[in-house]
């Protein structure tokens, strides 16, 4: 009987330990087929370090409130695993670890990147004699994935966009008459604008121009079109991804830095359009960057989101036992009204590195809107309340014990 491992990877999320919680609480009803699951502490470079924790130490109890916890339980990175040609070594070094402690499944939750991990993972234990059955649980705000439906913790983003975009909107339109005109809230979204849309959620009587990444900044057609929504309605509302770009490819907020994973690092363009439509329009403004807010608010997750976040994690443990390998569990939608879905597979060959841009069906004809096809594909993904249990006025969120499995090989360097 091999043990499993199991490790969070990127930026978190509202419902990504809903997912672990699917993991291990499935895990635990197979005790006759899957040994203990071990949890990397910090993500992959748990793995790599050797630092395990023992999640049978963790309650049942506990594990159970991972559910309606935010963030990683666990422990999260941003380490992009170089290619296998550049350094073997890391991932060797992963299949050393998993042989010293029995570890017979790779499970994998995160983004494009970690598909990629999980896929070389597959391959590499292969060919070294000590196979490993890897799984990759879908995960990111972006809902960038393709292949499934949706990506758990984009429903909740999306919910969190929605609600502000909204509340900010009822504020600055009370105030338009002799003071603000114009609210611009920055959200996630580097290359695809998924997250930016959902500010399109909301009425039609409430002003909003949306800023994708999928289409070039036009400077004059937008102060057009802001102008325009301040004298109709007497404000204007701008949601902006951060990943905005000028013609020419260009980010609007590039700060010519990079992180670990080799993306441009992004950040302040709310100020940068805040004072665009000053300089141009003479328009008084307030900013936002909504940031860690909007995916940590586990108090506004969707529902739908929660749901499927959990099935993820459980599916993942399903197909280990009915020995696939290299897969990833999807969400497939089979109906918008009303809303139902049920649980696919992708291989990760068809996954790793492959980013879901918005639909250009989805954009409105202008650039600054959502479709109706847009609207139909959100709204249910946004939509039921999961709200988490409160203690003295604050969310009772759970922190694990991460008690730590004695370790059996070298150190390794990471």
């Amino acid at each position: 009987m091999k043990n499993a491992f199991y490790a969070q990877s990127g930026g978190v999320t509202a419902v990504i330990n809903a997912s672990a919680c699917g993991v291990i609480e499935t895990a635990r009803k197979h005790s006759n087929t899957i040994g203990t699951v071990y949890a990397g502490k910090n993500g992959i470079i748990g793995a790599l370090t050797e630092n395990l924790i023992d999640t049978s130490k963790e309650s049942s109890a506990d594990i159970k409130a991972l559910k309606h916890t935010p963030s990683g339980g666990f422990g999260s990175c941003r380490y992009k695993m170089k290619s296998l040609e550049t350094n073997k070594a890391e991932y060797e070094r992963l299949i050393e670890v998993f042989k010293a402690h029995n570890i017979g499944y790779f499970f994998y939750n995160g983004g494009g990147d970690s598909a990629d991990t999980c896929l070389k993972v597959s391959q590499l234990s292969e060919s070294m004699g000590y196979p490993i059955q890897a799984i990759h649980i879908p995960k990111t705000v972006d809902n960038d994935l393709p292949i499934t439906d949706n990506s758990p913790g984009f429903g909740s983003v999306a919910k969190y966009i929605a609600v502000s975009t909204m509340e900010a909107s009822f504020d600055v339109a009370s105030m338009a008459a002799t003071s603000t005109k114009i609210f611009v809230l920055e959200v996630m979204g580097r290359h695809a604008g998924w997250i930016a849309s959902a500010g399109g959620l909301v009425d039609d009587s409430i002003p909003v121009v949306i800023l994708f990444p999928e289409v070039g900044f036009d400077e004059k057609k937008f102060l057009a079109k802001v102008d325009k929504n301040v004298k109709e309605f007497g404000y204007c509302t701008i949601v902006v991804s951060e990943g905005a770009k000028w013609p020419d490819g260009r980010f609007l907020s590039e700060q010519n830095t990079h992180d670990d994973f080799g993306h441009a690092q992004l950040g302040g363009v709310a100020p940068i359009i805040a004072k665009l439509i000053k300089n141009a329009l003479g328009y008084k403004y307030h900013w936002a960057v909504a940031d860690y807010l909007q995916r940590a608010a586990r108090h506004l997750a969707s529902k739908s989101d929660v749901k499927q976040a959990y099935a993820l994690g459980q599916a993942a443990i399903n197909m280990a036992l009915e020995g696939k390998n290299s897969v990833m569990p999807t969400i497939i939608r089979t109906s918008n009204n009303p809303y139902t879905w049920k649980i696919g597979s992708g291989k990760l060959k068809d996954i790793a590195n492959i980013e879901k841009m918005m639909l250009m069906n989805y954009i409105s004809n202008d650039g600054f809107g959502i479709t109706e096809a847009c609207r139909e594909y959100l709204q249910p993904l946004i939509e039921g309340e999961d709200y988490p249990p409160y203690k003295n006025g604050l969310p009772d969120y759970v922190v694990m014990k991460k008690l730590m499995v004695d370790k059996k090989l070298p150190p390794f360097g990471v």
